[in-house]
């Protein structure tokens, strides 16, 4: 274990039915959801919307454990406690058609149900100066190789010529809570949708009080504007050739300057920006030149250092991605769904697996007064599945 990282303990008493599945996303929810989407049961089944929900949340719990597996693991704690009856594990082809029945909407509808802000003032990195610290970015996920997938998401090139790459791929921009690291919003699209267009849908999770930070390739005056008109603060990376003339020096080594659409080559419509330039060390360079702009004009409010500093935060997003890619999902496993409606669904379940986890930790971390970095991840994980398998409760098939 990392020095200085907090075990999560596998008793964890506020976990019921489902362990953490149950305790974030309790059936009542789960079962509100499935009405709203239109999948509730005209007659009683074996494999229930209800169940079939918590079915697909636990193949991304337990990734990449085979179909009847995640099943045992669900329903273990309730044969031991002599809750499940007459009911048994149906077999593999009926949870296939199961999860068909379900599809991908009420994945999406839980996750934007229950995707909020979780950090406070008191929350170490969630705030600087009053403003709550969010990231984006964007990833892609490699999916089975069908017929089917290809069409719908895309295939991207290997770069070594025109072959193209093993698998297609779904591309998707998130919003991130840095301090917290908890997905806020999430959009989903086949790889030949670009990130900058991804993110583009991203305002309409943003809003006063909240600094954006994003990455170099972001920057143009189209999205600038769509996130500063909810009111949100930015602080983006500038690409190295875009040119940013002093228009005002101020006090701290930042300037006001001034960005322009592409669509007004007048220069008609300009936009305000301060600009901020700096120099890195310890990146493999003997020293790396950054700039920034921001929509934070005042640099005796919001000094240039400090900014420089904190810009660092944003890649945070790049560990969210890591948490759930390589720990949750498994490294180099590919999303086994051969439908595009079963790849998006099993997308949506784990973001809303990473939900789970996440919430868990900034909860356990604010009982002991620590930051949530502090939590291990790959515990928390480990304890998850524990509270899953060996746990009983209010949760019945």
């Amino acid at each position: 274990m990392v020095p200085g990282v907090v075990r999560v303990s596998a008793d964890v008493g506020e976990l019921s039915g489902l362990g953490l599945l149950t305790w974030v996303y309790p059936p009542g929810l789960v079962d509100r959801v499935v009405a709203a989407c239109g999948r509730a049961e005209q007659r009683r089944r074996l494999l229930p919307a209800r169940l079939v929900v918590y079915f697909v949340l636990g193949l991304a719990l337990f990734s990449p454990a085979p179909y009847l597996d995640v099943m045992r693991h669900l329903v273990e704690g309730l044969r031991g406690a002599g809750l499940l009856g007459e009911w048994h594990i149906p077999a593999k082809s009926s949870l296939f058609r199961a999860r068909q029945r379900l599809g991908p909407e009420p994945l999406r509808v839980l996750f934007a149900a229950t995707a909020k802000p979780m950090g406070t003032q008191a929350t170490p990195g969630c705030f600087w100066r009053g403003l709550r610290l969010l990231a984006v970015d964007g990833t892609c996920w490699d999916v089975a190789d069908s017929m089917a997938n290809e069409a719908a998401f895309g295939r991207p090139g290997n770069g070594r010529g025109p072959d193209k790459s093993s698998f297609p791929q779904v591309r998707m921009a998130c919003l991130v809570e840095v301090g917290t690291h908890l997905v806020l919003d999430a959009e989903l699209a086949g790889c030949r949708t670009g990130e900058v267009t991804l993110v583009g849908r991203l305002p309409r999770s943003c809003g006063p009080g909240q600094l954006v930070l994003a990455d170099r390739e972001f920057l143009g005056v189209p999205l600038w504007r769509a996130f500063t008109a909810t009111g949100a603060d930015l602080l983006w990376r500038v690409p190295a050739n875009r040119i940013l003339p002093v228009e005002r020096q101020l006090r701290d080594g930042s300037w006001l300057s001034h960005i322009h659409a592409g669509t007004d080559p007048a220069h008609r419509d300009p936009v305000t920006v301060r600009v901020l330039a700096y120099q890195l060390n310890g990146t493999g360079q003997a020293c790396e030149d950054y700039r920034l702009v921001t929509s934070l004009l005042d640099a005796r409010r919001h000094p240039a250092r400090r900014l420089a500093t904190l810009y660092q935060e944003r890649w945070e997003a790049e560990a969210v991605f890591a948490e759930l890619k390589t720990h949750q999902r498994g490294p180099r496993v590919v999303l086994s769904s051969r439908t595009p409606d079963g790849v998006l669904q099993q997308i949506w379940a784990h973001l809303l697996v990473h939900h789970a986890l996440r919430e868990l930790m900034v909860r356990t971390a604010a009982t002991r007064g620590l930051d949530p970095d502090r939590i291990s991840f790959i515990e928390t994980l480990r304890s998850a599945r524990r509270s899953v398998t060996i746990t009983p409760g209010s949760f019945s098939p």
